[in-house]
């Protein structure tokens, strides 16, 4: 594929560390592939907090630390590290969903340009930014490997895929 490929939020504390699970560990093949395999532009997302992460609105809600910026669980996956790209793209983004990736895309969009995302969660960051970018984007394809993502659970990663489908993203 020569579009862009969006990974999402592919960090240690949503694989191994502090919110990982066996089913995002379970999906770090295909995505190392997926990348590996991509010959377009590559944009990575990382979910970043501060210190004072337990004061948010989102620290209240989900009492767990992680993603802290600069710290070994806000780092990308080694694994996808060792096949990122040199010319690769990082936004860091302090909330599920990123506008700053909007004006990121902005600048490389053409209307015959396809989007890609894959990553975790399916049921909270990869939807939010596939809907943000449907929005944004409407007349460009967007798709959702679902082999590439894993979501906080098996019901609410079907059910986000059940909801790309309905607003017109491409889930294969």
């Amino acid at each position: 594929m020569k579009g862009i490929l969006v990974v999402i939020d592919m960090q240690n504390d949503f694989i191994s560390g502090a919110l990982g699970s066996k089913s995002a560990q379970a999906i770090v093949e295909n995505a190392r592939n997926k990348i590996k395999a991509h010959n377009g532009m590559v944009v990575f997302t990382r979910d970043t907090h501060t210190d004072d992460y337990m004061n948010t609105q989102e620290g209240r809600s989900l009492p767990v630390k992680h993603c802290i910026s600069g710290t070994k669980g806000w780092e990308i996956a080694p694994e996808l590290q060792e096949v990122m790209q040199k010319d690769a793209l990082i936004v860091d983004k302090p909330a599920f969903g990123s506008f700053e990736l909007v004006d990121v895309l902005k600048k490389h969009i053409k209307p015959e340009t396809e989007i890609e995302l894959i990553g975790i969660a399916t049921d909270i960051c990869v939807i939010s930014n596939a809907l943000i970018l449907k929005a944004a984007f409407p007349e460009n394809k967007i798709i959702v490997d679902s082999s590439c993502c894993a979501g906080i659970t098996e019901e609410g990663h079907n059910a986000a895929l059940s909801v790309m489908l309905t607003c017109q993203i491409e889930v294969v």
